[in-house]
This record gives C-alpha cells, structure tokens and sequence, in this order.
C-alpha cells in the first residue's frame, strides 16, 4: 500500500520555518543574565535582595524561588502552642520579593561557578555577575525509618518544622491524658535549635494548667551531650527541666519509628556497638535530622559536609570570589537562626557592596545569633551569644532569667519587626542598639 502525502513542499516549508522561530523563541526564553542572582526566598534571600535592588537599581537582580508561600518559621513555636495560627505566620511570595527584583519561580537545581551560571528545573540557565546562595536547610524526614508514615497516620505524632505537620501538635496537646510525651533533637546540624525544646516547655505548661501533668512522663531524648551549646543558657535551662520534672535523655538519635505499636528507636549514640533503644510514646515530637538542599550539597561550591564553604566573618566563598552566602546553608559555625541572618544580612551588604564597586571585604561577622527560648505561656529567656559561645546580650539586664517582657517582644514585637524591617533589607541585627543600652560594649 502507498502511503500518502499528508503536507505539500510549501506546507512543510512553512512548518520548517515556525518550527525553527519557535526554537529560537524557547532558546532564547531558557537564557537569562542578571548582575546579582539570589537563590532562595527565605529571610536571607529577600533581605538581601530589597538591600541590593536599592543600591544596583530595578532588573538587575534576580531571585530564584520556587515557593508560593513565605513563612516566618520564628513563629511555628507559638503556632505549635496553639498562640498563633499558621495564616499568622505567612505572606504570598510576591508579596514579600522587592519591586524591581525578578522572580523566577523555579528551583536551582546545577551550580555552574567557571561560567558564573545556575540552572534551575524548568532547564533556564541564569548568567550572573555575582551569586548570593541563601537556600537555607532541607528537612530529611525520609532518614528516620517510619517517620513520614507515622506523621501522616498517627495523630500523635508530630513535627512543628513542617507546615502539614505543624498544624497537628495542638489538637495532639489538647487530646493527650496521660501517658508518655518525647521530645527528640537529631544527630544534624539544624535550623532553630532551640525549637525542639521550646515547644516541650509550651506542653509542659498546658498540661500544668490543664490538671494533667501528673499522669504525663515528658522526655527530651537528644543526640547531642549537652541541653544547649551555650554555658550559661544550659545552666539555665537544667534548673527549669529539674524544676519541672522533665526527663533529659542525652546520646540518643532517633532513627525509626513504629506507628502500629508506637515505639520510637533510638541510636546510641556514644556507643561502639551500636545499641539502640525502644521507647513507647504516648505523643511523639520530632525535629527531623536536616542537611543543606541536595543541589547545594551535589556542587563544587561545598565543604566536606555538604554547606556552602565561605570565610566565616566576611561571608565570602573562600574560592570564587563574586560568590557570597548567607544563612542555614553555610558551614558559619554558628546557631542557624533568623537573628544570625539579620547580623549577616549587614555584613554581607558591605562586604558584596564593596567587591561590586571594586574594592576588598572589609566587614566581619562575629558570630552573633539569637534563640528567644520560650519557657511557657508567659516567659522567655533571650539567649544571645557569638562564635564562641559567649553571651552578647542586648539590654542592660541578665537574659539569662525567664521574663515575661521578653516573651511578649518575641510574641509581638518579633514578627513585626521581621515583616516591616529585616525581609525589607532595613534590620542587620541589634548591634548599634546593643551598644547603645550597654554603654558601648
């Protein structure tokens, strides 16, 4: 049988050259150039970018985003307490990224630094002059055996660094009776260290005033050796866990948990045998082990454990130097909070502001990092230190005490400072004022 033909030499002619305008056209759609891409939507990513859409003008800087939503995390605690709503807690993303800043609503996915190019998952490949990576961390809920099974079948079962799970801890608070309530802290660098224990307090303090406590077991089961990394907060925070009765269970990473018999598995971790050990829960908070985000860690732009590698005081990519980063994602050897982005967001303002205009880094970072660690319902204690573990407080008082003033700044005064100065690129920490309140400390 002849086959026939289904297009004339003109027709195909035609097809040919709209074919060949569509190729170009798609090209050309897939190739984009910008003197300053920010990757990453989070605190860091926009605070930088309202601070450099100032200074180089409209349509020079470029952030990639793949998010609709942005959420100040700072205030999951309370939301996980049941102070705060989730809609309390987040803005459109549109709504926060600067005018004059191009959105591209895209992951990067490939890191390019000798030809200054990223490449996101819809396959564009961003040209830039300089490159600000603020990814933040990836939450690696898949690493604990049952874990994502469990946060979706066992109400119990919760996780305040995930909105999907976030959602479920008060109604877990308020159904709880009795029985035995465990806290977890992973083996892993983590956002917000201070979370795993704040949302712990918060329980403790509902079940007290709910007339259950008594015939509640709470039990923080930590990886690490130590309640905190600060001397002075640790001690702190070991009174109020004596005071109230809260079991600390230190070397111990879960690794697995079993939602039919609501067991959690525990990692010895300072043990060469590996020994494990099984715990009942009654109700269960996990703060999953986390990492930098798989296209960072893939790159050559990383140190030996996967973050970005930068000088720790000028924020500088110890390598390409027209590369710059902020936040979670560094291997900064501080605590990964929004207080320590603010601090960075300054020094990096300078310290990219002067390699643009041609000039050497001048600006060092010492480390500075905040962690209001919410006590009850009432109290605070605003722990603040720098790289080495020191305190570097801001008012004329000891924030090494619970107060109720400082819940009510991070209750309050926090989110609005945070969504009308820092993401707006007009917040770089309380240093000036520190020095004003302390006499020039």
């Amino acid at each position: 049988m002849n086959s026939q033909k289904i297009c004339s030499p003109g027709c195909i002619n035609f097809i040919s050259q709209i074919s060949r305008s569509f190729s170009k056209s798609c090209a050309k759609e897939s190739q984009k150039k910008c003197r300053l891409l920010v990757i990453g939507g989070g605190t860091g990513g926009c605070s930088t970018a309202a601070k450099f859409v100032r200074k180089l003008g409209a349509g020079n800087v470029t952030l990639i985003e793949p998010s609709d939503t942005h959420y100040y995390q700072p205030m999951w605690t309370l939301v996980g307490g049941g102070i705060k709503s989730l809609d309390d807690s987040s803005r459109s993303m549109k709504s926060v990224i600067p005018s004059g800043c191009e959105w591209i609503k895209d992951k990067a996915v490939k890191f390019d630094p000798i030809n200054n190019t990223v490449t996101t998952a819809h396959g564009t490949n961003v040209q830039y002059e300089y490159l600000v990576v603020a990814m933040g961390l990836q939450l690696n809920y898949g690493h604990v055996t049952g874990l994502l099974e469990a946060l979706e079948r066992d109400p119990a079962v919760v996780s305040n660094y995930w909105d999907k799970s976030l959602v479920k801890t008060f109604p877990a608070l308020q159904k709880l009776q009795s029985g035995n309530a465990i806290f977890t802290f992973p083996n892993t660098p983590i956002k917000c260290a201070g979370a795993p224990q704040k949302i712990m307090y918060l329980a403790d303090d509902f079940w007290r005033k709910n007339g259950r406590r008594e015939n509640i077991n709470i039990s923080f089961n930590t990886a690490l050796g130590v309640i905190f990394g600060v001397k002075k907060y640790a001690e702190r925070l070991s009174e109020i866990v004596k005071k109230r009765n809260i079991g600390v269970n230190f070397n111990l990473n879960l690794i697995e948990v079993k939602p039919d018999s609501k067991e959690a598995i525990f990692a010895v971790t300072n043990s060469d045998k590996g020994e494990t050990k099984s715990v009942k829960y009654d109700f269960l908070h996990v703060t999953p082990p986390m990492s930098s985000p798989d296209a960072l860690r893939e790159s050559t732009l990383v140190d030996q454990a996967g973050y970005l590698n930068v000088n720790k005081e000028t924020l500088q990519h110890v390598e390409y130097k027209n590369i710059f980063g902020i936040g979670d994602c560094t291997n900064v050897p501080t605590s990964k909070t929004a207080a320590a982005v603010a601090a960075q967001a300054g020094i990096l303002r300078t310290n990219l502001g002067a390699v643009i205009d041609g000039k050497p880094v001048q600006s060092l970072y010492n480390g500075y990092t905040s962690c209001p660690l919410v006590t009850s319902y009432s109290k605070c204690i605003l722990a603040e230190f720098d790289f080495n573990g020191q305190p570097l407080e801001t008012f004329p008082v000891d924030q090494g005490k619970e107060r109720r003033s400082m819940f009510l700044m991070k209750k309050y005064f926090m989110p609005f400072l945070y969504w009308n100065g820092m993401l707006k690129g007009y917040w770089n920490g309380p240093g000036v004022f520190r020095k004003i309140m302390r006499f020039g400390q």
